[in-house]
């Protein structure tokens, strides 16, 4: 395959709610330079570049600068695409396909992942490449290391998705984990972009149409406001990968994080030398003397407005202080 078909989509809508108070609407996660001194977002440039000569970036009107920022420190060339309103994930790509090509192949990744192990990244991406090839719309599964609740699952058999199954309780992660055949599912995709959009106007019209008609009057990327609002706000696995014929996964053998809570931030300091004490206690985000007494696996972050403690293991529910903290409209958000 040319490799001047492939285009590198960057998705970069999310908040990082479950990273607050580090993770702010004002700097989302993908952008804080707390990973070897680079961005989540700069790893995911930089991890992509060799394989694919094209990029495009999707935004929204929040964010594009920072976006703009990075991609300018890189002197990497892009297609900048802005949202006005965040409409999910289908619309997001759908926006790609639509600058694209028809035969375009489309590698669409989060910003906000840490993958490592390049060999077999790009091993897993020259399969996808393959079967994108053959008309088929590629999913990436990562085989599960733990029982994990914050993750969706692919069913599988081989290459083919017997089902995709929604954020499990803890012992039907464990059954997962037991039976061998369910991947995490990564949130990274690859497939022609004339195929996603064929999927999508099959599937999910609504979206196809009012997608396209925001797309046709774009203004150097930016996109309308009061057209925008007609796109229902679905995801890529609702609109096209859950009820597809020609759906395919390929099995990611490569290390994945989407660094969505605290406790994978955890693994990833700690494993990349982080200080961490005796009792497993770390703090990040201060030089400040910190001590834990009689308490183990706490994660104690510091930020100059904001300071919270928790236990490793309820890293989830930081959710729950940041959707209490958009109720009451707080200026820490």
């Amino acid at each position: 395959m040319a490799i001047s078909t492939l285009t590198h989509v960057i998705l970069t809508g999310g908040v990082g709610s479950r990273l607050w108070p580090l993770s702010r609407k004002t700097l989302p996660k993908q952008y804080l330079e707390l990973f070897d001194g680079e961005s989540l977002f700069e790893k995911t440039v930089n991890r992509n570049q060799v394989i694919s000569n094209k990029t495009i970036v999707v935004g929204n009107i929040e964010n594009y600068k920072m976006s703009n920022a990075i991609m300018s420190k890189l002197s990497k060339s892009f297609t900048h695409i802005v949202e006005a309103v965040p409409r999910n994930t289908a619309a997001a790509i759908a926006f790609a396909a639509f600058a694209s090509k028809p035969e375009d192949i489309l590698l669409v990744t989060p910003s906000d992942h840490i993958i490592e192990s390049n060999q077999l990244y790009d091993a897993a991406l020259q399969k996808a490449i393959v079967l994108a090839n053959q008309d088929y719309l590629v999913t990436f599964g990562i085989k599960p290391t733990k029982p994990e609740t914050g993750y969706g699952y692919i069913e599988f058999e081989n290459e083919n998705v017997i089902a995709f199954h929604e954020k499990p309780d803890f012992e039907t992660a464990t059954a997962y984990l037991q039976n061998g055949n369910y991947f995490w599912n990564s949130g990274l995709f690859c497939f022609k972009a004339e195929k996603f959009l064929e999927e999508l106007e099959k599937q999910e019209p609504e979206v196809y149409w009012a997608s396209k008609a925001v797309w046709e009057v774009n203004k150097d990327g930016f996109l309308n406001y009061e057209l925008s609002l007609n796109i229902p706000s679905i995801s890529i696995d609702y609109a096209v990968m859950e009820r597809s014929k020609d759906i395919k996964v390929v099995p990611g053998h490569f290390e994945w994080s989407d660094l969505g809570s605290f406790e994978s931030v955890y693994d990833y300091l700690v494993q990349k030398g982080h200080p961490i004490d005796e009792n497993r206690n770390i703090a990040i985000g201060t030089s400040l003397h910190t001590t834990f007494i009689g308490v183990k696996n706490c994660i104690l972050i510091y930020t100059t407005d904001a300071l919270m403690v928790l236990q490793k293991e309820n890293s989830q529910e930081v959710k729950q202080v940041y959707q209490h903290l958009e109720s009451i409209a707080s200026p820490l958000l």
